[in-house]
């Protein structure tokens, strides 16, 4: 009975259920918001679990063709499928560090300077997911993980944000948030890069000679980024798809051990491409809404405490809040992250690389989206394209360094892309590998 038990408690749906039911509990709610909260949380986990299985087969598929028709392996820089694929192996340890990294960012909040509330819960769930990994392919026991890793979040949820807030509050007017999205200094460093054409970009305006960048409708379409990563998967499935009829392998036995012409089944095999991008955006679509749900119930029960202890806290929310203040440099970030992205595969392949990193429409659209506004709050346009092209370079080549010691743990075929994860995590795994 007791195996029972804890075999069941490594359901993360119920855990998360658990710890949405504690908050509730500790804000004395009604017993009616308790229950429901509680009942969401675990259906929106649910949810995310549905969206998750479909992005997996996608992407599992996709890995397979790639690393096919050109021997090499392919991996999509899509931390949803990474996160899914961490939470069906290791989903206790992972819950465990978010829940401790959110009392632990109310902690450093109180006593710290840095006063950020990271209320962007998924984003809390995806560094838990690098934290967890890191420190459980270092050897080190749950205790360790979770106590560390939750530390080390908290830390991160409170003060990173600061880091990018005087690029926020140039283009705000205003101190009322922090962006809440773990790319702060990816953020930063768009910003600094922006302060090289400060002094040329306020000639301009002092001479009127900016003007609203006019983009053609087509880019305007990547704002919706379902669609941007629908278009971008098929384009990677006809890539492949391609790829392996041309180089003879139509017919052949995949990396998988499944035969090529299997995964067509009723489709004609050029238009199964664009059903399969199409799947994966559908599937993508559905983890979202799960997340949110799930997540908001969650960082519901923390918001209520927070604002409780911490009156002076500054709410740190996700990053497409600051795109309404500069919607055409969102577009310019996307462009500029998706090119660096391309550079830095094109050098992997190159000097053949054993791992191909390929960027992904949604992070080359919300993070480098966001480089390109900040990059705009000082240098405009120009400081827009730079920031965002060299930080998508490191999006797409960052999860080269920790992505060895997440395949050995079977986390492989997707990467946790952030620049906070990569060099927070590469920190933390290269002082415990010394001590390891």
């Amino acid at each position: 009975m007791l195996n029972a038990f804890l075999m069941q408690m490594r359901d993360t749906a119920l855990i998360m259920g658990i710890i949405a039911l504690v908050g509730l509990l500790l804000q004395k709610k009604s017993a009616v918001d308790t229950f429901a909260g509680t009942v969401k949380t675990i259906i929106g986990f649910m949810i995310f679990n549905i969206g998750s299985s479909a992005m997996s087969a996608q992407i599992t598929t996709f890995g397979a063709m790639f690393s096919t028709a050109f021997n090499v392996q392919g991996v999509v820089t899509q931390v949803e499928v990474a996160t899914s694929l961490a939470l069906d192996t290791y989903g206790t340890e992972v819950a465990l560090v978010m829940v401790f990294g959110f009392v632990m960012n109310l902690v450093f909040a109180k006593i710290t300077p840095w006063k950020a509330i990271f209320l962007t819960g998924q984003h809390f769930l995806y560094f838990a997911c690098v934290l967890a990994l890191v420190f459980i392919a270092l050897g080190a026991p749950i205790a360790v993980t979770v106590i560390c890793g939750g530390v080390v979040l908290g830390f991160c949820g409170a003060a990173l944000p600061s880091l990018c807030q005087p690029f926020v509050e140039k283009l705000t007017g205003s101190n009322d948030f922090a962006i809440g999205h773990f790319n702060c200094i990816g953020y930063a460093f768009s910003g600094y890069c922006g302060k090289l054409f400060a002094k040329k970009n306020e000639k301009e305006i002092e001479n009127n000679e900016v003007k609203e960048a006019n983009l053609p409708e087509f880019f305007k379409l990547f704002r919706d980024f379902v669609f941007s990563v629908a278009l971008f998967m098929i384009v990677l499935f006809y890539i492949v798809t391609i790829a392996c009829f041309v180089t003879g392998h139509f017919g052949d036995t995949l990396a998988n051990g499944k035969p090529f012409t299997s995964y067509f089944g009723n489709d004609i095999w050029w238009i199964w491409p664009f059903l399969a991008g199409l799947q994966f955006a559908a599937g993508m679509s559905v983890l979202i809404y799960g997340v949110r749900q799930f997540i908001a119930e969650i960082t519901a029960a923390f918001v209520g405490i927070s604002e409780k202890l911490i009156p002076d806290a500054r709410p740190a929310v996700d990053c497409p809040a600051i795109f309404p203040f500069a919607p055409d440099a969102v577009i310019i970030g996307f462009i500029g992250s998706f090119l660096g992205g391309l550079v830095a595969m094109a050098f992997m392949v190159a000097f053949h690389s054993p791992t191909i990193m390929i960027p992904a429409a949604g992070i080359c659209f919300f993070s480098g989206g966001t480089c390109g506004v900040c990059g705009y709050a000082y240098g405009g346009w120009r400081g827009a394209l730079l920031g965002s092209f060299l930080v998508g370079i490191f999006l797409c080549a960052g999860p080269l360094i920790l992505y060895p010691a997440f395949a050995s743990l079977g986390i492989a075929g997707a990467s946790f892309p952030n620049v906070d994860y990569n060099i927070v995590g590469s920190i933390i795994y290269g002082i415990g590998s010394l001590f390891a």
